[in-house]
């Protein structure tokens, strides 16, 4: 089947597959400290890695949430791995929340200080990076008129690993059991890699 992308039959597809095709995505899980003091925790599906020199995260939200306003303020965030063990907590810090309250707190999640920048961590993460802000950028569409979606960049100036899950000078992945967005309320999780060469 083929359809311009406005026109979606929606008794035959009555869920719009966009996220669902554009899969597995991993789970920006950004925490975010308002001027004020404020902690803010929420999962970002749009989310991934851009650059490996320098390192940068970027991650998308539709509208302009705790998350863009706290990052804009202060121009720091970090990201914590989302796992299959942190699955509930994970979904729990995507709720809505009035502003400024606590959702470490509300997901019953540890938090664990930073180095380099104030947001914390989520302290039962395997993984997480502290990131200093390079942009935000409101999204416009082809025609030059701006959406309520609001990219963020970030460098990555620290880096966080749990010592076990590294084996044989490596992340272990597959233990971390990282998981990723596969659109509509389904996911993935990443416990069995497989390994191909690069051709030369």
């Amino acid at each position: 089947m083929f359809y311009p992308f406005a026109d979606r039959d929606r008794d035959l597809l009555p869920h719009d597959p966009f996220k669902a095709i554009i899969t597995p995505r991993p789970i920006g899980w950004i925490s975010s400290m308002s001027r004020e003091g404020h902690i803010n925790l929420a999962p970002y599906s749009f989310f991934n890695a851009f650059s490996n020199s320098p390192p940068i995260l970027a991650f998308c939200s539709g509208n302009k949430k705790d998350s863009v306003s706290f990052i804009e303020e202060t121009r720091e965030f970090t990201w914590s791995m989302a796992t299959f063990d942190l699955r509930f907590e994970m979904n729990a810090t995507g709720a809505s929340l009035p502003r400024g309250q606590n959702e470490f707190e509300h997901a019953g999640l540890a938090m664990a200080e930073s180095k380099l920048v104030k947001p914390p961590r989520v302290a039962r993460s395997p993984a997480a990076m502290e990131c200093k802000l390079i942009e935000i950028k409101q999204l416009q569409d082809m025609n030059g008129a701006l959406t309520e979606n609001y990219l963020v960049l970030g460098q990555v100036v620290g880096m966080y690993i749990n010592d076990g899950f590294i084996a044989d000078g490596r992340f272990d992945t597959a233990k971390a059991v990282a998981l990723a967005r596969c659109g509509y309320a389904d996911y993935s999780a990443a416990d069995e890699l497989f390994t191909l060469e690069r051709p030369k």
